[in-house]
């Protein structure tokens, strides 16, 4: 059954919001300003007033942030296989293998799968440091969970688990199929919530012929040229979506990636059964326009 939750603030009127928020400062500044000038703030018991008042106020306006609301929309979750709508990432687990049916591929290294088993020998794959982990494939967050629930007060009380108990909104990006991909266990969890870069073309190898390779010390994460292209329009995506920060450099890099590597097949045939399921796919993977709007 499809549960309901009301986001309670749209873009629109957290603008207006902040508009007010700027307003009424301005206001307090010239009202202080104007007592000072005309010498009511002489007395000193009325300088001690003025200012707590002044510092609740403004203490109170910002402890207000849009961070919490980035869509006006209403968050609706389905769980059967056969649903079609956004589910939590648990569900959204049981119908990727249908998403991903005839192309079991890991993204990070090429290596082919079958269920849960890695065929490591099919991508000449070394583990670097668990070879349990590194036999199995895991469901990747391209944009890190970490990084969807960071910018919300539920990551703030309790992590990535009291936002999937608690935050609608956030169940639904952790589980978007847009930003899921297959991945080694290991490297998925070596990449954990490190942001992308390139840095080399000439890789040492970290886990014997996968091109992909972390860079713990400067906490970064390189993944082979040929899915630069998909990582970086999922990443744009995910963004532009859900409204999350994203920096200069991030989105220069993910813009410069998308020009360079243009859509593929895979991501096509992706994009048209993540459609049929979820009801909505990627914009920059089937509208060219949306790429050019956003990245120029």
């Amino acid at each position: 059954m499809a549960k309901t939750l009301f986001v309670r603030c749209n873009t629109a009127r957290v603008r207006a919001l902040f508009q007010t928020v700027f307003a009424m400062r301005t206001i307090l500044v010239i009202a202080t300003l104007s007592l000072s000038l005309s010498g009511c703030l002489d007395n000193n018991d009325l300088v001690t007033k003025t200012t707590k008042v002044f510092g609740k106020i403004t203490s109170s306006l910002d402890q207000a942030s849009p961070q919490d609301n980035p869509q006006s929309e209403s968050v609706t979750l389905v769980s059967g296989k056969g649903d079609v709508g956004h589910r939590d990432f648990n569900a959204a687990k049981k119908v990727l293998p249908r998403v991903f049916a005839g192309m079991e591929e890991d993204f990070y290294c090429g290596c082919t799968y079958s269920g849960k088993t890695v065929d490591l020998n099919s991508c000449g794959y070394t583990p670097r440091k668990n070879p349990t982990r590194a036999g199995r494939i895991e469901w990747e967050h391209v944009v890190p969970a970490s990084h969807l629930g960071s910018q919300r007060q539920c990551w703030q009380k309790g992590g990535r688990k009291n936002c999937t108990a608690t935050d609608k909104l956030f169940a639904k990006m952790e589980g978007d199929l847009n930003n899921l991909v297959p991945a080694v266990g290991e490297v998925n969890g070596d990449r954990g919530n490190l942001s992308y870069g390139a840095w080399t073309r000439n890789p040492t190898p970290v886990y014997g012929q996968c091109q992909s390779l972390p860079d713990f010390k400067l906490k970064r994460f390189q993944p082979r040229e040929e899915v630069r292209g998909r990582a970086a329009r999922i990443s744009l995506y995910m963004h532009q979506r859900y409204n999350l920060k994203m920096s200069d450099q991030d989105k220069q890099l993910w813009c410069a990636w998308a020009k360079t590597y243009p859509v593929d097949d895979w991501e096509r045939r992706r994009d048209e059964r993540i459609i049929k399921l979820q009801g909505e796919g990627n914009a920059l993977v089937n509208d060219p326009g949306k790429l050019v709007a956003l990245c120029g």
